[in-house]
């Protein structure tokens, strides 16, 4: 059902090497695809995104009009809501936005002794769209995790999209919206509702960034609009790393691994323990529990295929093992997982305790949930208000400073040949 590893075996990197193995948009067959439809949907804007919305997800619409959902119909889709999920929608949305308020960035100066002056400056930008899957399952959380940082940095339009197969629209994700400051939905998908948002059409605006996890379509195209927009990331399957000490009850950590493979056949679930008996627990356990999960097909396949329970020699190799992986979710599952922290160098985010479970940051612990995937934790990081805001240089040279700058940007300009620079600098020093 999953894979057993020993990282003592003589062929384990090379296992290891395969089992990670992930490249999202690298079929060419899917390339050629998604390029058609950029170029029909920058050709013939709303026309060709009504026909693939059709196509693709079974639907009849005539017009983007049908396509569109306004704030109003937002606001009723969260006050339709029980309120059990009302208050648990809020209470979530109200700890990312509690967690988030402490990223933003400030614009700040210094001035030197000369006068010159010198800093940084925040600006927001003006609109970003906003990808949240549909089609497998609902994802509420998604809106709250992109919007909500866009927020909180200052972003005056939020555009969302949303694929609605079969015309089927989810109210808690609409309730998601609302609450967490969209602007305006189009039920649309795929990579002609990236198309739509990078380039725009009669009906959706041109955005300056697009966010948002997708399928192999949605990832291309992001790629494909990337510079004509900027985008967060290019996501690739959902994963968790749990590094445990064998002490943590092994339902615990069955159910975790579980967590992240009901997401797709694709998802990644990895145990690194140094207890061998303890594995045999986890594996006992995976098997108990595993009919009597409702996704327990997706969930048999992406064990089956990308899962591994890993022996390790000690609990240092299975941190030296999670800093090579880089993992979306780590878990430290193990009695003191503060003294591990300084160990860890990669990873999205950091579950720490044995009572810290990943499926919590999904949704209210408060970090944002959209990370970095397939060995990218090695560079970059989770989504956050710094995605949404960027920064202009500020210089402002005193007379003083003129004379001083003007002469050292003379001298190296002069140095690469550049005449007009060195004779512009000059000509502001006092004589």
């Amino acid at each position: 059902m999953i894979t057993k590893l020993s990282s003592a075996q003589p062929d384990f990197q090379k296992k290891l090497s395969k089992l990670l193995a992930w490249e999202s948009v690298s079929n060419s067959a899917v390339a050629k695809t998604v390029d058609d439809i950029i170029a029909n949907i920058r050709l013939t804007g709303d026309q060709a995104l009504v026909k693939y919305t059709n196509q693709f997800d079974r639907m009849s619409a005539s017009g983007m009009g049908e396509l569109t959902i306004e704030f109003s119909a937002l606001k009723t889709a969260f006050d339709s809501l029980e309120v059990k999920q009302k208050t648990a929608l809020k209470a979530a949305a109200d700890r990312v936005r509690n967690y988030h308020q402490k990223q933003k960035q400030k614009t700040w100066t210094y001035t030197e002794e000369d006068g010159t002056l010198l800093g940084q400056k925040i600006t927001p930008l003006d609109r970003v769209g906003l990808y949240v899957p549909g089609g497998k399952a609902a994802y509420p959380s998604s809106v709250l995790m992109n919007a909500t940082p866009a927020q909180v940095a200052g972003v005056e339009e939020l555009i969302m999209v949303v694929p609605t197969p079969d015309g089927v629209t989810n109210q808690l994700v609409l309730a998601a919206a609302y609450i967490s400051g969209v602007t305006t939905v189009f039920t649309v998908g795929g990579a002609q509702a990236i198309a739509a948002l990078a380039y725009g059409t009669q009906t959706i605006p041109k955005v300056d960034k697009i966010v948002g996890p997708g399928n192999i379509y949605v990832a291309t195209a992001k790629r494909t609009v990337f510079g004509q927009v900027g985008i967060d990331m290019i996501a690739g399957p959902s994963e968790i790393l749990i590094i445990c000490d064998g002490k943590t009850n092994p339902d615990w950590i069955a159910m975790d691994l579980f967590s992240q493979a009901e997401h797709d056949e694709d998802a990644q679930s990895i145990l690194l323990c140094p207890d061998a008996d303890f594995i045999t627990q986890v594996e006992t356990s995976i098997a108990k529990l595993l009919p009597s999960m409702d996704r327990k097909d997706i969930i048999a396949t992406a064990l089956k295929n990308r899962g591994a329970l890993i022996h390790t020699k000690d609990i240092n190799e299975a941190v030296a093992l999670s800093n090579q992986i880089s993992p979306e979710h780590l878990e430290l599952s193990v009695a003191d997982p503060q003294a591990m922290l300084d160990g860890i160098k990669h990873a999205g985010a950091i579950f720490m305790g044995r009572n810290t479970c990943e499926a919590i940051g999904d949704y209210c612990a408060g970090p944002n949930h959209v990370l970095p995937t397939s060995g990218t934790a090695r560079f970059s990081s989770p989504l956050g208000v710094y995605d949404f805001q960027k920064k202009s240089s500020l210089i402002m040279v005193s007379s003083a400073g003129a004379n001083t700058l003007g002469e050292i940007a003379a001298t190296l300009a002069d140095g690469e040949g550049l005449q007009a620079h060195a004779q512009s600098a000059r000509y502001r020093i006092k004589k």
